[in-house]
């Protein structure tokens, strides 16, 4: 499911790095020595509701690292406005190593859409490691009847500004996801921002939203239970996981590509060799 750089790391966030999907891991030289960690247990914030792909990936993180350390490893649900509010409690939370924010595409993109924020996403954090990278499909409500993307912008044309996709929230990849395919099928889907991908999957499902661009770990038990039909992946090849799924571009929007992904950072004053030890366990913990 995942696609996993794992080369070097950054002491800042540098956001066009993160949208190039190249942060990755810098393993500590030989012989460097660290302070005992983690010394109690360690708190994964994660800026959604349970049950989305970042939650997921911090979930996963944290069993493998609690193994690693012999420490509880925590995941701490604090969704709202579309991921501000955990990034918020992260950036306030004490740079010892022992706090970790599960970050995810909304980051980078929430300065451009809100540049009044309490925290800076570059200035307040350092990036610890790349985690996981998400496919998203576009699917529908089993009552739309559209069998096709051609299909659905046919509808939607016939009566346009009368449909709507659901997303994770403002500026996360499966809104921009939607957004861009607006401005290459020249359709008029509104779009309605969700806190989490489970959220919008739930009003998916009872037809409250007849469209939504979703991630594909949200996606995939729906589709595979019949309950929601897809009807392309965002990728520009087809998904190993749906390999029967057209990408959207071979249906006639060519250069059409979307996806997700989540990242650990942490609190900017965080030490250098902790950032540096956090970086080599979550790369043993991704292996």
């Amino acid at each position: 499911m995942f696609n996993i750089p794992h080369e070097r790391i950054a002491t800042r966030l540098d956001r066009r790095e993160l949208l190039g999907l190249a942060l990755a891991s810098l393993v500590l030289p030989a012989g460097a020595q660290t302070p005992a960690y983690p010394a109690r247990p360690v708190k994964f914030i994660v800026p959604f509701p349970a049950g989305g792909p970042v939650d997921i990936t911090g979930r996963a993180l944290a069993q493998k690292l609690a193994e690693l350390w012999g420490q509880p490893a925590v995941v701490d649900n604090r969704a709202g406005a579309g991921g501000m509010v955990g990034a918020e409690l992260a950036a306030r939370a004490p740079a010892d190593g022992h706090n970790l924010f599960v970050c995810s595409i909304h980051h980078t993109v929430l300065p451009a859409l809100n540049p009044r924020m309490s925290y800076d996403i570059e200035r307040d954090f350092a990036a610890v490691s790349f985690a996981a990278r998400f496919p998203v499909v576009l699917v529908v409500h089993p009552s739309l009847p559209a069998k096709s993307v051609a299909e659905l912008i046919a509808l939607d044309k016939a009566r346009p500004g009368t449909l709507a996709f659901a997303s994770a929230g403002n500026g996360g990849g499966t809104h921009l996801a939607g957004e861009l395919f607006n401005m290459l099928a020249g359709t008029k889907l509104q779009h309605v921002p969700y806190k989490g991908s489970a959220p919008a999957m739930t009003d998916l499902l009872g037809n409250q939203v007849p469209i939504m661009f979703s991630d594909a770990p949200t996606a995939l038990p729906q589709i595979r239970a019949g309950k929601v039909r897809a009807l392309a992946v965002a990728s520009v090849q087809r998904s190993s996981l749906l390999p029967d799924l057209p990408t959207v571009a071979e249906t006639g929007l060519p250069g059409y590509e979307a996806y997700s992904w989540a990242g650990v950072l942490t609190p900017a004053a965080t030490p250098r060799e902790l950032v540096n030890r956090l970086s080599a366990d979550i790369g043993r913990a991704l292996a």
